[in-house]
């Protein structure tokens, strides 16, 4: 059976865990396949709130089975976290969550390193969220890393102690000033893996071969977004993994072929954390009631979210690197009350007007082109069809349908599972 695919298409933060928990009852198998816990997912129902970080956004349904790919990044000590605000609510989640062997493991010294190059930076700091996930995906690619699957064998302690001794030395050369005390960092390290141990092991790959076979439904959910993709994001203010699709037959061993629909997730406006170039980033009142309406800030770091209109031109560009074949409009009840809307739709790149997104969007070389659009005032989070939609906001879904050339099949108005309308 084919293997369907949701990820966002912006600089993260589009609302994936929601529509991965409204879309789990459908799917037998969720298998999130890159990122660590640098990403967070938000999930509300039954007027709770919670945020998973590591573990996939299916584990509050019964019958699912939630899968931790190879091409994650695993802090024991955060993952051990997750898994002590789920015993709140008395989930069997030993039965139902199941780790890649060829996952990574991100170490103390890896977070270390994480700080000490982002200190070392000064001014042209990145907006790392210091979880040490490009220190452990350097160390994956210098073929030095620990996996998952390493903590079955007899030596990996002195493993660990080899890259630990490695990394600290490398803090030093950094020569920045950051106070750690790694011995008892290692403790609740080491206690953090007893915890993991307990957990299911598998050969993921073989796991979702044998699932496919057997005509079990599979979503693969992806972190973050695809402008923060390490190779078509908006370099080098990016993550360290591929958050497009092409992630997902690395990131789980499944084969492109296998790939059926692709769930691309975006917001009604666009939002970024950290550093990196924002060509429609407001800073009027338009901007602010955003942030504040939207409750714009990081679920990971709780850094305020810059805020901005919708960018076509962007957004095209990840339809097209991911084949998305089905939309997903987040957060449409943030835009109420707004008198007018504007969307770009082509850049002023360097003297010329261009429509696809160029090498470079830093502010000195791009001014967004919009259009203007009629906002609406209704209140959006009480309507549980599309027949109460207004008038505005039906134009404005398709406009964007027309531009895009993909359905919006789900406009969400609100932060609950129930607040979802599918047309």
């Amino acid at each position: 059976m084919a293997v369907d695919l949701l990820l966002g298409l912006q600089w993260g933060d589009e609302g994936k865990g929601k529509i991965v928990d409204v879309l789990t009852k459908n799917y037998d198998i969720i298998a999130r396949f890159q990122g660590g816990p640098n990403a967070g997912h938000t999930l509300e129902f039954d007027g709770i709130k919670h945020v998973l970080h590591t573990i996939p956004s299916g584990i509050f349904h019964e019958n699912a089975i939630n899968l931790v790919g190879n091409g994650v990044v695993i802090d024991p000590v955060i993952f051990r976290k997750e898994l002590n605000n789920l015993d709140k609510f008395n989930l069997d989640y030993k039965s139902k969550l199941l780790i890649s062997r060829k996952a990574h493991l991100i170490l103390p010294t890896h977070r270390l390193l994480d700080a000490a190059s982002e200190a070392s930076k000064g001014k042209a700091k990145i907006g790392s969220t210091l979880k040490g996930i490009g220190p452990t995906y350097m160390d994956k690619t210098g073929r030095n890393g620990i996996r998952v699957g390493d903590l079955e064998m007899e030596n990996w302690q002195e493993k660990y102690r080899a890259l630990a001794n490695k990394h600290e030395a490398m803090i030093d050369f950094y020569k920045a000033e950051i106070q750690y005390d790694l011995a008892d960092m290692e403790r609740e390290f080491f206690d953090a893996v007893e915890r993991l141990k307990e957990l299911t092991f598998i050969d993921s790959e073989e796991y979702l071969y044998q699932a496919q076979r057997a005509g079990k439904s599979i979503l693969a959910e992806g972190a973050q977004g695809s402008l923060l993709d390490i190779d078509f994001g908006t370099y080098p203010y990016v993550t360290s993994s591929n958050t497009t699709a092409a992630g997902a037959c690395t990131g789980l061993g499944v084969a492109p072929g296998d790939i059926k629909e692709v769930f691309g997730i975006f917001k009604a406006y666009a939002t970024r954390v950290g550093s990196g170039p924002f060509p429609t980033e407001l800073f009027d009142d338009y901007g602010k009631t955003m942030a504040k309406v939207g409750n714009e800030f990081g679920a990971t770091t709780g850094r305020p979210r810059r805020c901005g209109w919708l960018d076509l031109v962007a957004l095209k560009y990840a339809v097209r690197v991911n084949g998305v074949t089905q939309l997903m409009m987040m957060k449409g009840d943030v835009l109420s009350g707004f008198d007018k809307l504007k969307v770009c739709t082509a850049y002023h790149y360097k003297g010329s007007k261009i429509e696809h997104l160029p090498y470079n969007i830093e502010a000195e070389n791009i001014t967004p082109i919009y259009s203007e659009m009629k906002g609406w005032a209704e209140d959006l989070t009480k309507m549980s069809s599309t027949s109460e939609f207004p008038a505005a906001l039906n134009d404005y879904i398709e406009f964007l349908e027309k531009e895009l050339e993909v359905p919006i099949k789900i406009v969400s108005v609100g932060p609950d599972r129930t607040q979802t309308i599918h047309r």
